[in-house]
C-alpha cells in the first residue's frame, strides 16, 4: 500500500466512522479497488479505528472527563450510572470479539455482495428511526443500553453501520437524538482499544494480523487522515443527528448498496 492509498483510506475511515454509512463497508470497497486482501483490510481498519477513537475522546472530552471523575468518586450518581450503562452496552460486542473474531475476519474477505446487502439494511434502519417519536426519554435506561449494545454487536458485519445501527435503535427506543449520538460514540472507545491491544499482542507473537504489506508512510498518513477527518465528522454527526437529518444517509446507503450488489453480481 502506498502513502496516497493510506491517506485516502484514512480519510474514508475518519468520515464514515461517525456518519451512518458504514466505515467497514467503505474501507472494504475501497480496499478491494486498491487490491487489498480481506486480512489486509482488517489490519488497516484496526489502525485507523484507533485514530478515530482518539478523535472521539477529544471531541467528547468534557463528557469523558466527567464520567472518569464520577467513577473515581465511588458514589452512585449520574456519571456512575452512565459508566455502568456504557459497560453494559459493551458486553455483547465483547462477547462477539472473544468468541467470533475469526469469523468476523473471514467476513471481511467474503466479497462485496454481503456489504451491499448490509448497506441496504443500514438504510432501512435509518428510515425506521426517521419517524418522529411523540415523547422522548431524558436519559438512556439500563435496558436501552443493553439493546443498543446488541445493535453494536450486530454491526460488526461489514457494511452494517455501527453508528447508524446504534443511533437508529436508540432513537427507535424513544431516546433523545443528541444523547443517543454521544452514547453511541462513547460506547465504542473501550471495545476498539481493547481489540487493538489484543491485535498488537498477536502481532508481537507473529500471529495472523499482517501489517508488513503497508509502508510506514501509508500507516502514518492513514492514521493522521483518519484522526483529523474523524474530528470534523464527529462534531458534524452530533449536529446532524440533533437536527434529525438521517434520511439523506438512508438514501445514500440504499444507492451505494444497490450499486455494490449489482457490481458484485455482474463481476
Amino acid at each position: 500500500m502506498s502513502w496516497i492509498e493510506g491517506l485516502i483510506l484514512g480519510l474514508i475511515q475518519g468520515l464514515t466512522e461517525y456518519l451512518p454509512v458504514s466505515s467497514s463497508g467503505h474501507l472494504a470497497i475501497a480496499g478491494t479497488w486498491f487490491g487489498l486482501s480481506g486480512e489486509e483490510n482488517l489490519a488497516f481498519a484496526i489502525l485507523v479505528h484507533c485514530a478515530t477513537v482518539m478523535s472521539t475522546i477529544i471531541v467528547l472530552w468534557s463528557e469523558v472527563s466527567a464520567l472518569f471523575k464520577g467513577l473515581v468518586a465511588f458514589r452512585w450518581k449520574d456519571e456512575t450510572k452512565m459508566v455502568t450503562k456504557l459497560v453494559l452496552s459493551m458486553i455483547p460486542v465483547g462477547f462477539v470479539g472473544v468468541f467470533f473474531k475469526d469469523t468476523v475476519g473471514q467476513l471481511f474477505g467474503s466479497g462485496l455482495l454481503l456489504i451491499g446487502c448490509m448497506l441496504l439494511l443500514t438504510a432501512a434502519l435509518l428510515l425506521i428511526s426517521y419517524r418522529p417519536r411523540p415523547r422522548q426519554k431524558e436519559t438512556i435506561s439500563f435496558l436501552d443500553a443493553i439493546y443498543i449494545g446488541l445493535a453494536q454487536a450486530c454491526a460488526v458485519l461489514p457494511g452494517l453501520s455501527r453508528s447508524g445501527t446504534t443511533i437508529a435503535v436508540g432513537i427507535w427506543l424513544g431516546n433523545k437524538k443528541e444523547n443517543v449520538a454521544k452514547f453511541s460514540f462513547l460506547m465504542v472507545i473501550l471495545p476498539v482499544l481493547g481489540e487493538s491491544l489484543l491485535d498488537i499482542i498477536k502481532v508481537m507473537k507473529g500471529s495472523a494480523v499482517v501489517f508488513s504489506s503497508f509502508s510506514p508512510a501509508a500507516m502514518v498518513f492513514g492514521f493522521l487522515a483518519a484522526f483529523v477527518s474523524g474530528l470534523l465528522a464527529c462534531k458534524w454527526m452530533i449536529d446532524l443527528v440533533k437536527k434529525g437529518k438521517l434520511l439523506y444517509f438512508a438514501i445514500y446507503c440504499a444507492v451505494v448498496g444497490l450499486i455494490v450488489i449489482v457490481h458484485s453480481l455482474l463481476s
